[in-house]
């Protein structure tokens, strides 16, 4: 993983020396309000629901042990309301799961003293106070993290796909190429204060496992018929209000060309994009309204940056190299822990075939481990799982993990031979559903438990969901399906790319929830990027999972075979079998309810 350096060290702990003095400014009252807001945004600094929420980047998605072991110490020594805070939002929880007619399933309690991990590879602690922020982005500049752009209207945190580096089926390795432009873009002047947040992803591979088309500015490597490095650019992506595909704009951009291609895209965005409506403000809005007008405008600001100004950011071998050497290959040393596993119990090999892939090095693998725990949100860790996680990561995988997309984890450089070992230990944490890429793998945001910007919350629909399918055959006779769930139409749980996706609205004071079917991010399993469609009018929270069981219920009576996956059978029949099916669910009975009376007979 990419190696700071001395610079690198000096910037982010300065930065730290910043925000604490800004922070200290405001409590002498020497700042307002109003004058602190966009600098503890440019740091990461939110006020949500009922207490701050910071927002942690990891680049790429590379976290190290150490990092692991100091966000494992913030959740326990910092993430902590005091409890009056505590009371009133449990009370106020409460009191709106009362509110909902006929919901049996309880939400999870609400938990302080951890981290969630985020479909854009961030980490956000909820509960840290305010007057202990600039303690926390001290700690995290000793192990070269930060909160810098992670919110704002800025270019944000980079991503690219979780196997960067290691896939077999990989062009070129992106991770260079996102830190070049991480460090071109961090605090960039001219683009600080641009109409809308803005975010770039990276995809070095032949199947497409970063999304790209769904974002600002997507990246897809490639090679041209010479043999040369490039990348086709899309442009003009989005979900929130209105979800958009990113049109290509660029179907082969030099690599070297990188920067300024770039540059030109984001400052037509800066020069014509809306700043009078935040809902119109994106680039898609501007894009799709433009069409081929904002193409043309972006292939003339670039000419004037290549011809006029001398392609000032073009990206050097030099350079490439430099920063490529920061992602040497680690040390790799086998773990040789003893384990009690049979290779030959179902349970173990299910999960091989479920969570473990093919490395491009032989003798290694690629290990994902489920936050997919029933009792917990997705994506969520408390101080002891992040210890615990730094152990696995220094054990088995040289000192790495990654936080992918789908709110997991992910060990890099795990010998083949270390897999039952690996996999005993990471069952004692519960981390081991064979689950990965199946319906319980599902993502959810945070929702109205804590974002001050939901209509309702996610993270009951995705317990109530988790506790309807605990039977891991079923799970895995559904087969491969997207599930994403959004407390709001910001879109922060990517509900529109789910096969299914469910959607919180607000109706009448009450949270009512939209489905939609057929979304796609653009992988391999579910084929090009494209945005889910209704099946009817909202649902309430306590019809949701009987809605999507009768949904999988059609699926299995119409697909053609037991290998038909449930996109494909979707797309073959159409959706008015499914839609009939869904809104006939809400006159009915659903599972989970059935089995709650059972269980509290």
């Amino acid at each position: 993983m990419y190696q700071y350096t001395d610079f690198d060290r000096q910037f982010v702990t300065l930065r730290a020396q910043q925000f604490r003095d800004q922070l200290e400014r405001w409590q002498r009252g020497e700042l307002t309000d109003e004058q602190l807001l966009p600098l503890r945004l440019q740091n990461g600094w939110y006020i949500q629901r009922y207490a701050p929420m910071a927002r942690i980047a990891v680049p790429y998605g590379e976290i190290s042990s150490t990092q692991l072991r100091m966000l494992a110490r913030i959740a326990r020594e910092y993430d902590r309301p005091d409890a009056d805070l505590l009371a009133h939002a449990q009370q106020t929880q409460d009191a709106l799961q009362a509110s909902q007619p006929g919901l049996t399933l309880a939400a999870p309690p609400l938990r302080y003293g951890y981290g969630h991990f985020t479909t854009r590879t961030n980490v956000q602690f909820n509960w840290i106070p305010l007057d202990r922020a600039a303690d926390v982005m001290d700690l995290l500049a000793s192990v070269h993290m930060h909160g810098i752009q992670t919110s704002g209207n800025a270019i944000r945190n980079i991503t690219c796909e979780a196997l960067a580096g290691i896939a077999p089926d990989e062009i070129v390795d992106t991770r260079p190429f996102a830190e070049i432009l991480r460090q071109w873009s961090t605090l960039h002047p001219e683009f600080a204060f641009l109409p809308r947040k803005f975010k770039i992803a990276f995809n070095g591979a032949a199947e497409d496992r970063a999304a790209t088309g769904w974002y600002d500015i997507g990246l897809q490597a490639l090679t041209n018929d010479a043999g040369e490095v490039g990348f086709t650019v899309k442009v003009g992506g989005g979900m929130g209000r209105t979800p958009v595909i990113a049109p290509v704009v660029r179907d082969f951009l030099p690599w070297d060309q990188l920067l300024n291609y770039i540059e030109a895209v984001v400052r037509v965005y800066n020069r014509y994009g809306r700043r009078d409506n935040k809902w119109k403000a994106r680039i898609k809005i501007l894009v799709k309204a433009e069409g081929q007008r904002f193409i043309d405008e972006v292939e003339a600001e670039y000419r004037a940056i290549v011809e006029q100004d001398g392609a000032p950011h073009t990206i050097t071998p030099a350079e490439l190299v430099r920063v490529q050497a920061s992602f040497v290959q680690p040390e790799l040393r086998r773990a040789n822990l003893p384990s009690e596993v049979s290779i030959t119990a179902r349970p173990f090999q299910r999960w091989l075939t479920q969570n473990v892939r093919t490395h491009r090095i032989a003798g290694l693998s690629v290990v994902t481990l489920s936050f997919k725990r029933p009792g917990w949100a997705p994506g969520d860790a408390d101080a002891d799982t992040l210890d615990a996680l730094a152990d696995l990561a220094e054990q088995f995988s040289a000192g790495e993990a990654r936080l992918t997309h789908e709110q997991n984890l992910l060990l890099p450089w795990v010998h083949s031979g270390d897999l039952p070992a690996l996999y005993e230990a990471a069952k004692a944490l519960g981390l081991v559903q064979p689950n990965i890429g199946l319906l319980t793998d599902l993502i959810a945001c945070p929702g109205g438990d804590f974002c001050s910007l939901a209509n309702a919350r996610a993270i009951p629909i995705a317990a109530a969901l988790t506790e309807l399918y605990q039977d891991i055959d079923e799970v895995t006779d559904l087969g491969p399906i997207d599930l994403h769930i959004s407390g709001c139409i910001n879109s922060c749980g990517h509900h529109h790319s789910g096969h299914i996706g469910i959607l919180g609205v607000d109706k009448d004071g009450k949270e009512w929830y939209q489905v939609t079917l057929g979304g796609s991010d653009g992988s391999a399993l579910s084929g090009p990027a494209t945005p889910g469609k209704v099946v009817g009018p909202s649902f309430s929270a306590a019809e949701v999972p009987g809605v999507v069981e009768a949904i999988l219920d059609t699926y299995r009576a119409l697909r053609s075979s037991a290998a038909e996956r449930f996109i494909d059978t979707l797309r073959r029949v159409g959706h008015e079998p499914f839609k009939q099916a869904a809104n006939g669910a809400r006159h009915g009975e659903h599972r989970a309810a059935h089995q709650h009376e059972e269980a509290t007979a």
